[in-house]
């Protein structure tokens, strides 16, 4: 059992919400810039492809100065906090359930935990993409706006309203499908890792072993929850990339430069042969380890401060 684990039912919704929001907000500020880096390399020229993470982090410096780490930015954070609320919300309450459900097949804990977080990271990740998609398609262009020859905006708004303009809503969540079979295939691997590395963790560690009840110090919990977030990273990264990859050329492209998924996938090929599909894996690794890393460590310490005193 994980001796951690703080359930819903014991949560005190509205302050987690509030002072969630503020902590997340703080995360995203520090971990943005990652993304940035990551999408840069993922619709470069073959040529510029060549370079690497701290090249491409040298050349938006060069050319944009620290401002260009947070392109898009403001657009993220409006949308991040009512996705996060919609995320988190739907992950407790589904794993609840989920437990519930899986129960009487009697399957091991680690076993139980990989399947009842996959299905609730799965859902809230479907549920959330509502939000994201939008945010993520307007976020990415004014990451590489001016960048290997795409337009230029004047801010977040410009965007939705030239995208509104010539390609109605739709033009919103272009890339929807694959941010659908991006995000939550990706969600699902990660909360299912997550889940049973932890469980695993704590039995090397020796909880969960006997009858007598260990109440685990602070640092102990925090370099599990850590352990786990980069195991999780590291396994979500690895088989989601080529989506994400695919995902990111569709949404930022201009009206003019519009393809079919297939036509990316023909033209990665064509450009880089099959490890096309894994640029920005470097980064891609490092922002799923950093930002799930980051988020689950900020997230199991807002359960534990929002948990109800009985």
């Amino acid at each position: 059992m994980d001796p951690t684990e703080i359930n819903w039912d014991k949560l005190d919704k509205r302050k987690l919400y509030i002072v969630g929001a503020g902590l997340f907000t703080g995360v995203t500020v520090c971990l943005y810039p990652v993304s940035v880096i990551k999408t840069r390399m993922q619709v470069a020229s073959k040529d510029a492809a060549q370079n690497n993470a701290f090249s491409t982090f040298r050349n938006i410096l060069k050319v944009d100065g620290f401002r260009g780490l947070y392109r898009g930015f403001g657009t993220v954070i409006t949308g991040a906090v009512p996705a996060r609320i919609i995320f988190l919300t739907s992950l407790e309450t589904t794993k609840v359930a989920s437990f519930k459900m899986i129960e009487q097949f009697k399957l091991s804990e680690p076993v139980q935990a990989a399947v009842a977080n996959g299905i609730a990271g799965m859902a809230a990740s479907l549920s959330a993409q509502a939000v994201i998609v939008p945010m993520d398609v307007v976020a990415q262009k004014l990451m590489v706006q001016g960048y290997s020859g795409y337009a230029k905006y004047n801010g977040g708004l410009d965007v939705a309203s030239k995208i509104l303009k010539s390609d109605g809503i739709r033009g919103l969540y272009r890339g929807f499908g694959l941010s659908v079979m991006t995000y939550s295939p990706s969600s699902a691997v990660w909360w299912a890792s997550y889940g049973s590395s932890q469980r695993i963790i704590w039995r090397l560690l020796g909880h969960g072993n006997d009858q007598k009840e260990t109440v685990p110090s602070t640092w102990k919990i925090v370099g599990v929850q850590a352990t786990g977030g980069i195991v999780a990273g590291a396994v979500a990264s690895c088989v989601t990339t080529p989506l994400d990859t695919i995902k990111t050329r569709l949404q930022v492209m201009d009206i003019t430069q519009r393809q079919t998924a297939g036509q990316v996938v023909k033209r990665l090929i064509l450009e880089d042969g099959w490890k096309g599909f894994y640029r920005g894996l470097g980064p891609r690794f490092l922002s799923s380890s950093m930002w799930g890393t980051t988020m689950i460590i900020a997230y199991e310490y807002l359960k534990r401060a929002c948990a109800k005193v009985e």
